[in-house]
C-alpha cells in the first residue's frame, strides 16, 4: 500500500471550509514538504485530489501526503503573509525556495549634531536617514569610500568619536573634517557638507557642484584662496566620479527583475535604481521542484524576496513574466511598503532597456552556472568511478584544525554536494579541555561533537575527508567504531606531501590504511583539493577571529580594579582597545567609573 492511502482526503475535504487560508501537505516523517495558500480552501485542496492531473510535480507531491493541517485567515492578503512565514520556516521540498535571506546594506546618516555617514545592515532602529538597499557589501562599502573621499563627514562610531581630544588620522587624510575637535571646523561648515553628501545620495549631483562653484566663487572674491582651493579640488573630485557613475536614467526609485529558466534551473537577476542612479546588480538561483512553470517560480520569488524584511519595496517593478494574482500583489506590497506599487512589463524606452539588460545578465549568470556545474559533475563522476562506488555520491564532509601556538583552537567542518559547497551546513567547534597543541584530541572531540547525537540519516556524509595522515584518521576511525546508524560514511584522510606542494597529496583510506593513487591532473583529486582547502579556509578564519577576540579583552583583564563592567565602559568609550591604547591619563579618567588613581594604573599598565 502507498503512503499516500493511508490519508484519507475525502474525509479531510468534508470538514474544510470555504474561507482563505493556508495549508500544509506532511510526508510519513512528519516533514512539511508544501506549503500553500488559497482564496477558497476547499476549492484548491480538492483540486490536488483530481484523476487526471497533468503535472509530474503535483502527481509526486500528493504520493507523499501523509496527513495535511489548515489555517484559515481574514483574507487574501493574510494569507500570503503567513505562506510565507511557513516557507522561511519549514523549507519545504516541493515549494520554490529563496536561498539568499541575509538582510540587504544601506548607508546610514544618522540623526546626530554632527551627523556620521555609515554602513547600515539589519531592522532601521537607528534615527536617521537610509539610502539603498545595495545589492551587496562590496557596493555599499564602495560607494562609502568614495563618499569619504568626496565629503568630509565623519565615519567613526559615536564612542570614538565623544571620547576624541585631537584628530584623528582621517582628518589628517582630509577625509573627515574634524568635527571632535572644538575649532577644527564649525557646526555650520559641517552641516553644509552633510547637505552636500545627502544631496549627492539622492542623486543631484549637478545641484551639488552648482553649490560648490558658487562657494568657490565667493571665497575667491573674499580673497580666501585657501577655501576656494578646497572646493575647487572637491570639484575635481566629484566630476571624476560622475565621469565612472553607475548607469543612470530618470527613475527615481525601481527594481528590475530578469529571468532565465532552463534545465530546471531558474536563474533571476535583480537591477536596483534609487535616486536615479543604478545602484547595482545581483543574481539570484532560487530552489525549484521539478516541472514548476516560470509564472510559478517567479511569483514564489517576489514574494519571498519582498516579505522577507530585508529588502525595501520601490515604486516601481518591471518584471518578466505575468503575475497570476497581480493585483492581490500589487495591494500586498503597497500595504507592506505604505506607498503606491506600479508592476510593469518592460514594454516602452527606459523600461525596457533596463529589462533588456538583466534578461542578459540573468543568461549570463546562468551559463556561468551550468559551465561550472558540469565542471563539478564531471569531478564527482570521475571520483565516483576512482573509489569504484555503486551509488552517486550525494554529501561529502571534511574537517580541519586551526591553532596558534595550541591557543585558541578551532576545528571546522565543510559540507559538499552535487552542486559544491553547501555552506547552510557548515560548523565550526570551539575545542576547549585538552592539551594546548594536540590536534588529534581536538579532531577526536570535533567528530564526536558533530556526530554523537546525529538523527537525520540525510545528514550523514557519503565521504568523510580528515585533513591529515593516519592519526587524525585514526581518531575518526575511533569515532565510527560503535556507529548505531546503517549509513556509514566512507572515511579517507588527505596528507599533504612532503614538499606540502599540491597536486602531491596522499589519500588514506580507513581500515587498510591503502592509498588512493591519483593524477596531479585528475578532476576528481582537484574535488578533494577544493573540500580541503574551503575546510582550511574556514578553520583559520574562525581561529583568527577568536583569537581577535581574546586579545581584544586580554590586556585589560590583567591590570587590577578593571572588572567585567569597567573594561566595558573602558571600550565603548574608547571606540575600541586601539583607542583604549592611545588615549592619555587624563581622557581614561574621564570614562565613567575610573577615578584618577585607576586612571593612572591602567595607563601604566598599558605602557610598561
Amino acid at each position: 500500500m502507498s503512503e499516500s492511502e493511508h490519508f484519507d482526503y475525502q474525509a479531510f475535504l468534508k470538514s474544510l471550509t470555504n474561507q482563505p487560508g493556508v495549508y500544509r501537505m506532511y510526508n510519513h516523517q512528519e516533514e512539511v514538504i508544501y506549503v500553500g495558500k488559497a482564496k477558497n480552501l476547499k476549492k484548491r485542496v480538492a483540486s490536488y485530489f483530481r484523476k487526471n492531473l497533468d503535472s509530474i510535480k503535483t502527481r509526486s507531491l500528493v504520493k507523499q501526503i501523509q496527513h495535511m493541517d489548515v489555517t484559515v485567515v481574514n483574507s487574501e492578503t493574510e494569507a500570503f503573509i503567513l505562506e510565507n512565514n511557513y516557507i522561511k520556516k519549514y523549507r519545504p521540498r516541493y515549494n520554490v525556495l529563496l536561498r539568499d535571506d541575509k538582510s540587504y546594506p544601506y548607508l546610514l546618516l544618522t540623526d546626530h549634531e554632527h551627523p556620521r555617514l555609515t554602513i547600515h545592515r539589519g531592522p532601521r532602529r537607528v534615527k536617521g536617514e537610509y539610502f539603498g538597499p545595495y545589492p551587496s557589501a562590496w557596493a555599499v562599502r564602495e560607494s562609502l569610500r568614495t563618499m569619504q573621499k568626496l565629503f568630509p563627514v565623519r565615519q567613526c562610531e559615536d564612542a570614538y568619536y565623544r571620547a576624541r581630544s585631537r584628530p584623528c588620522l582621517q582628518y589628517q587624510l582630509k577625509r573627515c573634517a574634524g568635527p571632535c575637535v572644538q575649532g577644527l571646523v564649525s557646526d555650520d561648515e559641517y552641516t553644509q557638507q552633510v547637505e552636500l553628501a545627502r544631496m549627492f545620495l539622492k542623486g543631484k549631483n549637478q545641484q551639488v557642484i552648482n553649490q560648490l562653484i558658487d562657494k568657490m566663487e565667493t571665497a575667491s572674491q573674499c580673497l580666501n584662496f585657501e577655501t576656494a582651493a578646497r572646493y575647487r579640488d572637491q570639484i575635481s573630485a566629484l566630476n571624476k566620479v560622475q565621469e565612472q557613475q553607475w548607469v543612470s536614467g530618470n527613475q527615481e526609485e525601481m527594481d528590475v527583475f530578469g529571468m532565465v529558466y532552463r534545465n530546471g534551473i531558474a536563474s533571476i537577476q535583480g537591477l536596483f535604481i534609487r535616486d536615479n542612479q543604478l545602484l547595482g546588480s545581483k543574481s539570484y538561483f532560487p530552489k525549484v521542484p521539478a516541472d514548476s512553470t516560470p509564472e510559478e517560480v517567479f511569483q514564489s520569488f517576489l514574494l519571498q524576496y519582498y516579505l522577507s524584511g530585508n529588502a525595501s519595496v520601490p515604486k516601481q517593478i518591471v518584471i518578466p513574466v505575468e503575475l497570476e494574482e497581480e493585483q492581490a500583489i500589487t495591494e500586498l506590497l503597497a500595504k507592506e511598503a505604505g506607498k503606491k506599487i506600479t508592476f510593469f512589463k518592460g514594454a516602452r524606452d527606459e523600461k525596457r532597456r533596463y529589462l533588456e539588460l538583466a534578461q542578459r545578465n540573468a543568461e549570463n549568470a546562468l551559463e556561468a552556472r551550468l559551465s561550472n556545474q558540469k565542471s563539478v559533475f564531471g569531478r564527482y563522476l570521475e571520483l565516483e568511478q576512482i573509489l569504484e562506488l555503486d551509488n552517486q555520491i550525494q554529501r561529502m564532509e571534511c574537517f580541519d584544525i586551526s591553532h596558534t601556538s595550541g591557543q585558541q583552537t578551532v576545528a571546522s567542518c565543510v559540507v559538499f554536494n552535487r552542486e559544491g559547497p553547501f555552506k547552510a551546513d557548515y560548523r565550526r567547534f570551539n575545542i576547549e579541555g585538552i592539551t594546548p597543541g594536540d590536534d588529534y584530541a581536538a579532531m577526536a572531540q570535533a567528530l564526536k561533537r558533530r556526530y554523537s547525537n546525529i538523527k537525520d540519516e540525510n545528514k550523514i556524509p557519503d565521504i568523510l575527508f580528515i585533513d591529515g595522515g593516519k592519526g587524525q584518521l585514526a581518531q575518526a576511525e575511533a569515532q565510527f567504531e560503535d556507529w548505531p546508524h546503517k549509513k556509514m560514511p566512507m572515511l579517507i584522510g588527505v596528507a599533504k606531501g612532503t614538499s606540502r606542494k599540491a597536486g602531491l597529496e596522499t589519500l588514506i583510506l580507513a581500515g587498510n590504511h591503502d592509498t588512493i593513487p591519483m593524477s596531479a591532473d585528475s578532476g576528481a583529486l582537484h574535488l578533494i583539493q577544493h573540500i580541503r582547502d574551503e575546510a582550511h579556509r574556514f578553520a583559520i578564519t574562525g581561529h583568527r577571529q577568536r583569537r581577535q577576540k581574546a586579545k581584544k579583552t586580554s590586556k585589560l583583564e590583567s591590570i587590577p580594579g578593571v572588572g567585567a563592567k569597567r573594561r566595558q565602559s573602558l571600550l565603548k568609550y574608547m571606540g575600541g582597545l586601539q583607542g583604549v591604547l592611545q588615549a592619555s591619563k587624563d581622557e581614561i579618567a574621564r570614562v565613567p567609573g575610573i577615578s584618577e588613581e585607576l586612571a593612572t594604573v591602567i595607563y601604566d599598565s598599558l605602557h610598561h
